[in-house]
This record gives structure tokens, sequence and C-alpha cells, in this order.
């Protein structure tokens, strides 16, 4: 132990930023390779492998720097906005089952925009009461209002991996869509409140937040839409895959990627731009590819995605070590555990307070159809979004820090407990899910 720390007490600065890339990647690598043998436990996924190998990387550096620090590399919500999350929901959208997508499209939009808003607006009211009640004081306005849109949106990584998409296609469909639009709802309501006058909230400041992610939700639809458009065409008009496949899997990975930039540099939702530019793609511009390339972007696609979200998790586990929050929080263990259960809670009579609701609307609309959300679903899709991720975080970090440092109690007492309810609630559902069928 002894020689590794002499080793990075010898690190120059110009390998202050290679090592640490270097070993996390190396411990990436052996999160992989433990996620293989582990492939057939239904007790531990790959996204708990992760979190846990996390935790025990994070240990070592504790150990290593002597208490000083349990990261390899620093957490920053951009990083997260602009590298990590594009692949993942690109590739969600690429690889999603259209037919059934869009047949319940109307349910996934019900819970996954209407949801949203009532999940946020529950969240936003109790924590308003039951917070300062827990002797966290210091929350603005615009605090609470952005705590509902962390704590609604969802990761249902678990549960989709354990629903068989082919024997309940519907379910899957729902969860599945609701995980996705969540997201990206959760991300333009956020980004909403960041800029309305908290001092003044009355209908009208209302009605100018709906207008707002109204017309974010519908021009980031058009504009992913309309690049997956432009990509189909122009792979078939100049048949590039005449001369190269990398040339015209090149081509798709960029113009995918640009139009989640452009959509950022737009103040639009990056979320819903490259989803549907994904969807778009795999319905047209993949028919235009040779066959090779039909085969390579797949797997590359989902390839980005799977490293992009075990990336994310290994870190969320090493950051639930951060001394310097823990510190800065001055939170006792009864403090943190009242908190969490509260948030938990919150979280739960959220979705109860929509799902349920929306189920029965839903199938009332489509009572001439033979597939209706029976309770058991619907007991399915509220547990599946009990489960908070990487989004969460990231948006917590974007509210309560700055350039990823917590400078007051309250908001590190805020990320710390966004961080273990994303690791609670993460361990908690992967243990109660079971295939269903």
């Amino acid at each position: 132990m002894e020689r590794i720390s002499e080793l990075f007490r010898n690190i120059t600065s110009e390998d202050a930023q290679v090592v640490p890339l270097t070993v996390f990647v190396a411990v990436l690598c052996l999160c992989l390779v433990i996620g293989h043998f582990l492939e057939e436990n239904r007790w531990v996924n790959e996204s708990i492998t992760a979190i846990i190998i996390g935790l025990i990387t994070g240990i070592i550096i504790l150990v290593v720097s002597k208490g000083k620090s349990s990261h390899i590399l620093r957490f920053n919500e951009r990083v997260f906005f602009i590298y990590l999350l594009p692949p993942i929901i690109f590739n969600a959208g690429f690889q999603v089952k259209k037919k059934h997508f869009f047949q319940n499209f109307a349910t996934i939009m019900l819970f996954g925009v209407f949801g949203v808003f009532i999940s946020t607006s529950i969240i936003v009211v109790g924590s308003r009461w039951l917070v300062p009640k827990l002797g966290f004081l210091g929350l603005t306005a615009r605090d609470y209002l952005a705590l509902g849109t962390i704590f609604s949106a969802t990761d249902t990584v678990c549960t989709l991996q354990v629903l068989n998409q082919e024997e309940t296609p519907l379910l899957y469909s729902l969860v599945f869509g609701e995980g996705v639009v969540n997201d990206a709802t959760s991300v333009v309501l956020f980004n909403a409140i960041q800029k309305m006058d908290v001092t003044r909230l009355n209908a009208s400041t209302i009605l100018s937040v709906i207008r707002d992610f109204l017309y974010l939700f519908s021009t980031s639809t058009a504009l992913g839409v309309s690049a997956g458009l432009l990509t189909a065409y122009v792979l078939k008009a100049l048949y590039v895959g005449r001369h190269s496949s990398v040339r015209e899997i090149a081509i798709m990975v960029l113009v995918a990627y640009l139009s989640y930039m452009l959509a950022e540099l737009l103040e639009l939702s990056g979320i819903l731009t490259v989803f549907f530019c994904g969807i778009l793609m795999s319905h047209y511009a993949w028919h235009n590819l040779t066959e090779s390339s039909r085969i390579t972007t797949r797997h590359v696609f989902a390839m980005m995605s799977y490293v992009a979200e075990t990336f994310i998790f290994l870190y969320v586990g090493m950051d639930a070590l951060d001394i310097q929050k823990w510190k800065t929080s001055k939170t006792n263990f009864g403090s943190s555990v009242s908190i969490c259960s509260t948030l938990v809670m919150l979280i739960l009579v959220g979705r109860a307070a929509f799902v349920f609701p929306l189920s029965a609307l839903s199938n009332f609309m489509n009572r001439g159809r033979t597939s209706r959300i029976t309770f058991r679903h619907q007991i399915v899709i509220w547990w599946a979004g009990l489960m908070r991720g990487a989004v969460s975080i990231a948006l917590a970090y974007k509210q309560f820090t700055y350039l990823g440092v917590t400078w007051k109690s309250i908001n590190a007492a805020v990320v710390t407990s966004t961080i273990i309810v994303v690791l609670f609630t993460t361990m908690l559902e992967t243990d109660a899910n079971t295939p269903i069928g």
C-alpha cells in the first residue's frame, strides 16, 4: 500500500490527467469482466456490480490517499449530459420496438409527461412541508421546485433487465417508453424552472412554464425527426456504402450527436432530440445501409450505450464516499436516514398518484382493444419507477453545486441524500424484481 501511495505522489503534472483516466478505464474493464461472470445471477445485475466495484474502489482510494479523496475522476454534470447520456438515449431509440412503442404512444405520453407534472407537484409540496421539520433549513423556492424534478426522473434499467420484451410487449413498451420520456420531461421541466420567476408564483407563471415546456418538447422532437430523415436521405441519395461502410456508420453516429449538440446549443431538450433521431434512423436510415453496416451499427450503438451506463454506475459508487461532501453536509446518521426515507416515501406517493389513475384513463380510452393495463401491470409500472439514477444525480449537481463543489451545508446534504436515494432504490429494486410473465 505504501508503494502505491509513493507512486501516486511521484506523478508529475503532465500525468495528472492521464493516470487517473488510465486507472478508471482499468477498473471499468474489471467491472465488465466481473459482470460477465455474474450474467446468470438474478440477484446481482450489471448496474449493482458497477456500483459495488465503485464503492470498493472508493474505499481503496480513501486508504491510499489517507482519507483525502475517494475519486479517480471528479464528476461534472456537463460531462454527463454532453458525453455519457447521448449514446444511452440514442441507442434506446434505435433499438426500441417501434410497433409496440407507437401503439402505446398515448399512454406513454400520459405517464412520461403528465405523470412527471403530477409527481413533481407532490414531491415539491411534500418536501416543502416535511423537509424543514427534519431540521434541513435554507432551501429556496427554486430549490424545492428543482427537488421535484430531480426525484421525478426515473431509471428503469433494472426492471427492463428482467422483463421479456416478447412475452410482455405491452408492459415492456410502457416501462421502457415512460423511462425515456420521463427523463426528457424531467430535464426540460428542470430547465424551465431555472428560467421562471419564483418570486411571483401565480397562475400566469405556471402557464408560462407549461407554454415553454410544450415549445421545448415539440421543437426538440421536430429537430430529432428532421435529423433522422436527413440522414436517411443522404445515405440513400449518395449511396455512401458503395465505397466505405465505415463512412456511412460514421455519418449516422456524427449526425445523431450533432442533433443532440444542436438541441443543447438552442436550449432545447437534447434527450428528446437524440431519442427520436434514433427512432427515425432505425426505421429509415438503417434500411439504406449495406448489409455489413446494418449488423455493425446495432452492435456499435449498443456497445457505446453499455460502456456509458457502466461508467456512470461505477462513478456513482465512488461518489457515495466523497469525504468532502459528507464533511460539508454536517448531517448525522439519523438525519440522513430521516431525509432519505422521506424522499423515498414522496417518490412512491408521487408515482402512485399518477400510475393508477392514468392507467384507468388509458384503459377507458382504449376500451375497444384487447390489451389492457391490468392491476398487476400497474403495480410493476409503479414499482419500476422507484429507482433513481444518474439523471437525478446530474440534476442535483447542477442545482446544488458549482463546478462540482458544494459550498453550503444544506446543498451538500441534498447532494449526499440524492446519492443515498439512488443507491438505496437501485439495490431495493434489483432485489425485488423477478421475471414477470
